[in-house]
């Protein structure tokens, strides 16, 4: 399960878990949900004043001392999240696209400061300053070599491996199709952390899915986006790469990226593609839609019914509908049914 999945949409835990006993009617005063949810009473407080200041309940009737709020029916609360939501994503949608410019200008700064180099033709001083030699971890790029040109698939790949088996911490990537061939189980088993975006288009190719889907198993942290706007790998913030932006093109070539400013620039172009980009669902499809009974079920929760009335619904008896139920969030990966509510909202399962 993802932990913390609804504070994106700008509600937190404790909010959401009040926000379902309201619904549920689970309890009739402050101090019984503070039990209930074994919570402090001060946190419970903050909690159901957040849910009225944002429109997910009413406040409580004055003359009810110690009352709780009245809950907001919930698909017009899951719509003021993803309304919020919405425009959040617009904002970093225009801040991925100044960050994406910067990055051309920083590829055509890279590329100048490579044929400089090159162009001085003084492959004694560049190995002095570390370019064109293998420094500390492999990286083949220096202090004092901002960057280094990689003239070929060949060299590309030999340095990508030996990049890779430097790592410690961290490995970044951002790929599309077609995918390079890295070993991210090895990284995985050395205990190096891997996060991963991925271009929606390459995977659809038949096997794909399923062997990122093994990986994820195994530690790495997958998101999927659509139109990864290059190809990046970064290894422990220390140096990155950029391979080349066509394998196939024999005049294609990579950069080593050894300067800092380049890239602290080139990172936080990667976590702003990051969170932007959709969480892995298992097949990469960035969600899929579940079927008609899968959908009413959905619908039930989001009018807020309870079990009992769920499975007279649906003609079945209320351990069958609390199994469907649990396997319904769980092809959701959410942890309580708000969240669910929401998640499928997003996904538009429920305009339907």
């Amino acid at each position: 399960m993802i932990k913390g999945g609804l504070p994106p949409l700008g509600l937190g835990e404790a909010e959401e878990r009040a926000y379902e006993a309201l619904l549920l009617e689970r309890a009739d005063h402050v101090e019984e949900l503070a039990r209930l949810l074994d919570l402090p009473r001060k946190r419970v407080d903050t909690a159901l004043d957040r849910l009225v200041e944002h429109g997910f309940a009413r406040p409580p009737d004055p003359v009810d001392g110690g009352g709780l709020p009245h809950p907001a029916a919930p698909a017009a609360a899951i719509r003021v999240l993803i309304d919020r939501r919405q425009a959040e994503l617009h904002r970093r949608s225009a801040e991925l696209q100044r960050r994406s410019a910067e990055l051309e200008r920083l590829r055509l700064t890279a590329e100048r400061l490579a044929a400089e180099r090159l162009a001085a033709d003084r492959p004694a001083a560049l190995r002095a300053h570390g370019c064109g030699g293998t420094g500390a971890g492999g990286e083949g790029a220096g202090a004092g070599c901002a960057v280094e040109r990689l003239a070929g698939r060949g060299a590309a790949g030999e340095r990508t491996g030996r990049l890779l088996a430097g790592a410690e911490r961290e490995v970044l990537l951002m790929d599309r199709a077609p995918y390079a061939d890295l070993d991210m189980g090895g990284l995985l088993a050395r205990g190096v952390e891997v996060r991963a975006v991925l271009d929606r288009a390459g995977l659809t190719v038949p096997g794909r899915a399923r062997a990122v889907a093994a990986l994820v198993r195994r530690g790495l942290r997958v998101r999927v986006a659509a139109g990864v706007p290059t190809r990046l790998l970064a290894v422990d913030r220390r140096v990155a790469l950029l391979p080349p932006s066509d394998a196939a093109d024999p005049r294609a070539y990579a950069l080593v990226v050894a300067d800092a400013r380049l890239r602290e620039a080139l990172a936080a172009l990667f976590e702003a593609v990051w969170e932007g980009a959709a969480p892995w669902d298992g097949d990469g499809g960035g969600g899929r839609e579940e079927g008609p009974e899968q959908r009413e079920l959905l619908r039930l929760l989001a009018a807020g019914l309870k079990d009992e009335a769920i499975a007279r619904r649906l003609g079945v008896h209320v351990h069958t509908a609390r199994r469907r139920i649990s396997r319904l969030l769980e092809s959701l990966d959410a942890r309580t049914r708000f969240q669910a509510g929401a998640r499928a909202t997003a996904r538009g399962w429920l305009d339907t």
